[in-house]
């Protein structure tokens, strides 16, 4: 979307003044009182690890089979229902929801342990020219501003273009993430608690591709930060 677009879409559906899902009228408020029904808060019952929406109070199935690599995560909502098509607007125009997601984000950072610094989930440059913005990047700032911790920009840079995620299993999405990070400023990450931030956190191989490289350049600890995540769901066999 272009600038002047941008300006276009700013005086019509000024933010904070409409529903961002409906477009009906809000009044200071991001989401109108029928459509915040139809996104899930992950306030609930959670992973002590990965953060993700469970059943049960104790840590996943997925993270005692295969612990990620960061120690702990937090997410706001539920990528489900409504949610996803507010993350898709912020990934595809609407940057400015940066500042709502970022704030709802930091509700979460109590829970987790203090860090020293922020980073974030790179995009190559070629995609992060086709999008406009690193909305990951976005968000990082719009946290830094909230919590006063400073954002090591470009960190972890990726080199690679890689296939979509979404189609692929989670062998195929660790193989998928090979070798495509690299940190660019090991001095910057060197003994560091890290909060990385990330928009959605699905099987994690993403974040764990760049908490590899992160620890690698000699961070003392990394946690995990993101808008939304998937709700973990027990696998049961048909019968």
């Amino acid at each position: 979307m272009n600038v002047f677009l941008r300006y276009l879409q700013d005086i019509l559906f000024p933010e904070n003044f409409t529903c961002e899902i409906c477009g009906a009228e809000t009044f200071d408020n991001h989401l109108c009182p029928r459509c915040q029904k139809e996104v899930t808060f992950n306030n609930g019952i959670t992973c002590p690890v990965c953060g993700r929406k469970t059943q049960v109070t104790e840590i996943c199935i997925e993270c005692k089979h295969t612990p990620p690599l960061f120690e702990k995560a937090v997410s706001a909502l539920v990528y489900e229902g409504a949610c996803v098509a507010l993350i898709s607007k912020f990934k595809n125009g609407c940057s400015y929801l940066k500042d709502y997601f970022a704030q709802l984000i930091a509700q979460k950072l109590s829970s987790l342990p203090p860090f020293d610094s922020i980073v974030y989930v790179p995009m190559t440059d070629k995609a992060e020219r086709k999008r406009e913005y690193n909305q990951a990047q976005l968000l990082a700032e719009s946290i830094s501003e909230i919590t006063g911790k400073p954002v090591i920009k470009n960190a972890v840079i990726k080199t690679k273009d890689t296939p979509e995620q979404k189609t692929l299993t989670q062998k195929e999405r660790a193989e998928n993430l090979r070798h495509c990070f690299k940190v660019e400023k090991p001095d910057e990450i060197k003994g560091k608690s890290l909060l990385l931030v990330d928009d959605i956190l699905t099987t994690g191989a993403t974040a764990d591709a760049v908490c590899k490289r992160l620890y690698k350049a000699g961070a003392a600890h990394v946690y995990f930060a993101t808008v939304a995540s998937v709700e973990y769901r027990v696998k049961t066999n048909a019968k």
